[in-house]
């Protein structure tokens, strides 16, 4: 019985780690009080929806800005003393808050100078990466990797496979029913364990937001209402593993 079993679990635990990888890095969102992380994979998607004419999205990375990799190695480890006992510890692997760096491909047409097109693309990540998201980009180093024919698409397209599919969980209990019912929330997801994972001295959401709500503000209300609906008043940590568009809706910068 055993023996039967074990290929199953195996199974079950080989997709769950492809789940998490699929997530890529996770980034903070706002600053160091908020408490609010995103996967990569879901920030990449609507930057994605960036519009720049001339210009076509290749491979998209978003990490730690430079400044930010050189203050960490300075920095404390996580847990010392002096640490804000109510911001949440931050989700297993997470970027730590500071700003962040996005690495990006694109090609260009070419009947228009590259800095421009290499400009005005970097402006509308930033744009999109704050007003959209509300992630804090300090550096946007691009690279351009072809020339467009003549006749090509002259804006920034997603490639055919976007943010990979995150399990749903169903609302189970205060503390996952008010994150269900906060306008910007899709579903609630469970990749890194439950949707509702409770700790000792604080408590983490995971969340699938839509695409017409700022990602960060939808975090902090989830944080305020499950503050509310739980007796222990706990620290809660959000996490964004998913940005959902709606059925037929088009991505603009």
């Amino acid at each position: 019985m055993t023996t039967e079993q074990s290929p199953q679990r195996a199974d079950g635990w080989t997709a769950a780690v492809r789940q998490r990888l699929g997530l890529g890095r996770l980034l903070p969102l706002g600053g160091a009080v908020e408490g609010a992380w995103i996967a990569e994979t879901a920030a990449a998607s609507v930057l994605r929806g960036a519009s720049v004419p001339g210009a076509v999205l290749g491979t998209l990375r978003i990490g730690p800005a430079t400044a930010a990799v050189d203050t960490a190695a300075r920095a404390e480890p996580a847990g010392a003393a002096g640490a804000d006992p109510a911001v949440p510890p931050a989700p297993p692997s997470a970027l730590p808050p500071g700003p962040l760096r996005i690495e990006a491909e694109f090609r260009a047409a070419g009947d228009r100078p590259l800095p421009d097109a290499a400009a005005a693309l970097r402006a509308a990540l930033v744009t999109a990466a704050a007003a959209r998201l509300g992630l804090e980009v300090a550096e946007v180093d691009l690279r351009v990797t072809a020339l467009l024919d003549d006749g090509a698409p002259d804006q920034v397209t997603a490639p055919p496979s976007g943010s990979p599919s995150v399990p749903v969980a169903k609302a189970e209990g205060p503390a996952a029913v008010a994150a269900a019912a906060v306008p910007g929330v899709v579903s609630l997801t469970r990749v890194l364990g439950s949707a509702v994972h409770t700790a000792e001295d604080h408590i983490r959401i995971e969340v699938a937001t839509a695409a017409d709500h700022r990602a960060l503000d939808v975090a902090r209300s989830v944080r305020t209402a499950v503050s509310a609906a739980t007796a222990d008043r706990l620290p809660v940590a959000v996490l964004v593993t998913d940005v959902v568009e709606a059925p037929g809706e088009a991505r603009s910068g």
